[in-house]
This record gives structure tokens, sequence and C-alpha cells, in this order.
């Protein structure tokens, strides 16, 4: 059988593209208005940009699916957040594209667009699905109108990825797996326990001797180091890390957290790379990500001031309010807390440095 010829505008479906910006300015009074194709092109290489996005989590989750991880599918799903964060650094330059547009030339066409609104973009929803933001975490304004607004088909595949193992649900399992946290007659967690009271107690004679503060400024930074030991019992007990579980105040286990810091702490050991790498690409993906919101209330602001949105949000304060509410892996940014220096780090021994090397694989 004969291929058909490809060329270059067949195989991108050019054609289909091209002629997809419909600006609405273009109506019955024949007045276009010149800024709202720039309008339309950028939120449409902004739904393109989230495919591939929806793409490459796919993948990820589908590695993260087995009940075994092992090094080289670790090595591919920190490729695929690369890719991911790339794309994210991309989605932020665009808004500097958006705001060659001024307030004023927004204005010609803003009211045609009632009641669309960006909170609308399901592919968006369904990547903050897939990473892991909880319904229960959401603003009301983005729970009710989004399915009213949205096909029947767009909607399952919302409530599909609200309901199945998101990223974080996963990485979470992952960790949990790990077998290295015990080795037969070594205790990590007291040696580190032993590190972190010598640590804070240095902490707390600098502050108590330290003849340049005065008694309120002590007062104040020993208030401040009495929260870093609160953070240390968290991790050092259970019973204190799930309750804060239940205030919502944590939301990793106490094993993945354990498993985590242990990750940081160690990451030097050659088997800790890529692991660690992993970790830190979900931190790179989710400040991206608020990076994002943050430039867009931004953007928001200086295009709109205090006007409601277009969908019937607050706007810009409505945005703002989405920087902190939808960050997901908290728990990891927190990690840093509870790190003490290389220098301080309890030895490994012997055997469980062989298990951390090469011969060993993780599961």
């Amino acid at each position: 059988m004969t291929r058909r010829a490809v060329t270059y505008a067949s195989y991108l479906g050019l054609e289909q593209l091209l002629s997809a910006q419909k600006p609405l300015s273009s109506g019955e009074d024949g007045r276009p208005e010149h800024d709202e194709l720039l309008f339309i092109v950028i939120h449409q290489v902004y739904e393109l940009w989230f495919k591939q996005i929806l793409h490459e989590l796919a993948s990820v989750l589908g590695l993260f699916r087995s009940d075994s991880v092992d090094e080289r599918s670790i090595g591919v799903a920190a490729a695929r957040l690369t890719r991911i964060t790339e794309i994210q650094k991309i989605l932020v330059d665009q808004l500097h594209v958006l705001e060659t547009m001024t307030p004023l030339d927004f204005l010609e066409f803003r009211d045609l667009l009632v009641p669309a609104s960006g909170f609308q973009s399901w592919q968006f929803r369904l990547i903050e699905n897939k990473l892991g933001l909880r319904s229960a975490g959401r603003a009301a304004m983005e729970r009710s109108p989004v399915g009213a607004r949205l096909g029947a088909a767009q909607v399952e595949a919302l409530r599909d990825s609200a309901a199945g193992p998101s990223l974080f649900d996963l990485v979470e399992k992952w960790l949990e797996r790990t077998p290295f946290l015990e080795v037969p007659g070594y205790q990590f967690w007291e040696s580190y326990e032993e590190a972190v009271r010598a640590m804070l107690a240095a902490d707390r004679r600098t502050i108590e001797d330290n003849p340049t503060l005065s008694g309120a400024e002590k007062q104040v930074q020993l208030g401040e180091l009495a929260q870093t030991e609160a953070s240390f019992k968290a991790v050092l007990d259970e019973k204190v890390h799930e309750a804060l579980v239940a205030e919502g105040r944590r939301r990793l286990s106490h094993r993945a957290t354990r498993a985590a810091l242990f990750i940081h702490l160690y990451r030097d050991q050659p088997i800790l790379h890529l692991p660690f790498r992993f970790l830190t690409l979900l931190v790179d993906v989710d400040e991206l990500f608020s990076t994002w919101r943050y430039r867009h209330a931004l953007m928001v602001h200086r295009m709109i001031g205090t006007k409601i949105g277009t969908g019937g949000s607050s706007g810009h304060r409505y945005l703002l309010a989405t920087v902190e509410r939808n960050k997901i892996f908290t728990d990891l940014y927190d990690l840093s807390t509870c790190l003490i220096s290389r220098s301080a780090l309890p030895p490994l021994p012997p055997t469980m440095e062989q298990r951390l090397g090469f011969y060993y694989r993780r599961q």
C-alpha cells in the first residue's frame, strides 16, 4: 500500500490550526480590534502547552503505578518533569507578550468575552488534579461553575482525575516502600535525633550568649527556634506528625516524610542521586505553577484593576489567593527545616553504605 505523501502543512494540520482564531470583535459591526487576535493566540498556545504537560504527566503516572519503581523509571520520570518545567518557564514568559496589550486595548473587546474565563480551562484543572490538588482545597468559585460550562466528556475526565490516584498519592506510596530506612543493628533515627538535639542546643546557646541582641530580640529568636524544634518533633514522633495531618498542616504520611528527608540528607549516596533529583523536580513544578499564578495575578491587576473577572471571580484577588492555596508538594518544601549540616550527619555503617551503592536495587 502506497503511503500518502506528507507535507509540512498536512502533518501539522495548519489549515485547521490557522483558521481556529475567530475574533468576536469581527462580528456585526465589522470593526475588528487589533489586539484580540493576540489574546486568542496566546490562550490557544497555553492550551497546546497544557496538552503537552498532560502527555508528560501521563507517562510519569504510568511509571509510578507499578509496585516496584527502579532507577531507570526514576530517571525517565525526572526527564519528563524536566521537560514540564521548561514548558512552565515558557508559560510565564508568554505573559510578557500578552502585556504588550494595554488595558485600554483590552477594554475594546473584553465585554465580548463574558462569561468566559480562564478558570474554565479544563486542561489546567486536569493538570492540577493529576498532580494532586485536592478538591477540598479549591475555592467554591473553582468547583461550582466549571461543570456547568463544560461538555459531558470534559466533566467526566475531571471527575475521573479527581477520583484516581494522583502523582502526590503515587509518590507517597513510593516513598513509603523505601527499604533502607531500617538496617538490623543500626537505628538511624536515634542517631539523627541526637544530632538534632546537639544542633538545637548550640543554636540556643548562640542566641542566649549573643551580646548584640536585646532581651526582646532574644525572645523573638528563641520563639522562632521553638517553632523549628516543633518541626523536628513531627519527624521524630509519629503521633505528633499524625496530629498535624489531622489538622491539615501536613499531608505526607510519617513514613513517606522520613523517607524523603533521608533522601535529602544522604543525597550524595549514589543510589539516592536520582530520587533526590526527582523530589527536587516535584518542588520545581509546584514552584513554577505558583510563579505563573502570581505573574498572572499581577497581569490581571494591571489590565483590569479591581474589576471582577469575566467569569464572575474577584479578579486578581482570586488569582492571588490561589498562589498559596493551590500548592501541592508543600511537605517537600518544608523538609528544609529538618536538614542538618553534612558535618553533623550520623555516619552510616558499612552495610548501609554498600546498600546505598549500586549493588542494591531500589524497590
